[in-house]
């Protein structure tokens, strides 16, 4: 028997957890406590797919797979969360569906508009010709308890044998990070649909492109392009963004 389909405008539930960094995040040194101190800040940046399994929680309880399956998110990191941090996430009413704010003593710190509707694919925009190498990875442990060791264990997802879609974007980061970033890096904005789920020990394609390069006053970002399939079969498409070298 199908799930029931879940209703798009039905109000989410918010969540506060406090925030956790990864060990496997200190290969960028904004993320330790010395490299969060030398870049200006008291302790450690949390990392961004890290907020991001916080501010998805409201959208995987209250719509269940129906989001995992066929979902968007457009995940925006307006000023760092830091280790220890109490985070508030928020859903609120937007102009195109629903919003969730991620909050640390009242300062919102990210965004996330989420969207229970069905989408065609993210276009893809002129290449620039950067094709990056191709990863095949393993949804192995590491990979599929990433939310659950980062605070949020959810019972659907782990009942059904199911990776939480924070894998996504945690996949582009690792293309990022060991392809494009140049010294310490921040990931500053992902868009996300969702095509399909992914049990538990599958193993995945991922593809990307550069389909932008541009400086601001904060250093030089990279916009890639990234998909995510198994045996051919889309899983996600990601319009992925970061400050690749810092100013």
């Amino acid at each position: 028997m199908s799930a029931p389909q879940r209703d798009p405008n039905s109000p989410l539930v918010a969540w506060s957890t406090r925030a956790i960094n990864l060990p496997e995040h200190a290969t960028n040194p904004i993320h330790t406590d010395e490299g969060g101190r030398a870049a200006g800040f008291p302790r450690a940046l949390v990392a961004g797919v890290t907020s991001y399994v916080y501010l998805t929680h409201p959208a995987v309880v209250g719509w269940g797979l129906d989001w995992v399956d066929r979902g968007s998110a457009h995940v925006r990191f307006l000023a760092p969360v830091l280790e220890g941090d109490l985070v508030d996430c928020t859903p609120v009413p937007s102009a195109d569906g629903i919003r969730i704010d991620a909050q640390v003593a009242a300062e919102t710190r990210a965004t996330c508009a989420v969207s229970l509707a069905h989408t065609d694919p993210l276009p893809v925009a002129p290449r620039l010709g950067e094709d990056l190498d191709p990863i095949s990875v393993p949804l192995s442990s590491s990979w599929h308890s990433y939310a659950a060791r980062a605070g949020d264990s959810l019972e659907l997802l782990t009942d059904h044998g199911i990776v939480h879609p924070v894998i996504w974007p945690v996949l582009a980061n690792e293309i990022v990070h060991h392809q494009l970033a140049r010294g310490p890096w921040v990931h500053t904005r992902s868009r996300i649909q969702h095509h399909g789920r992914a049990a538990v020990a599958t193993t995945v394609e991922v593809t990307a492109t550069v389909i932008d390069r541009y400086t601001t006053r904060a250093g030089e970002r990279a916009v890639v392009d990234v998909r995510v399939q198994h045996d051919g079969r889309l899983l996600a498409a990601i319009e992925h963004e970061a400050l690749i070298a810092l100013t």
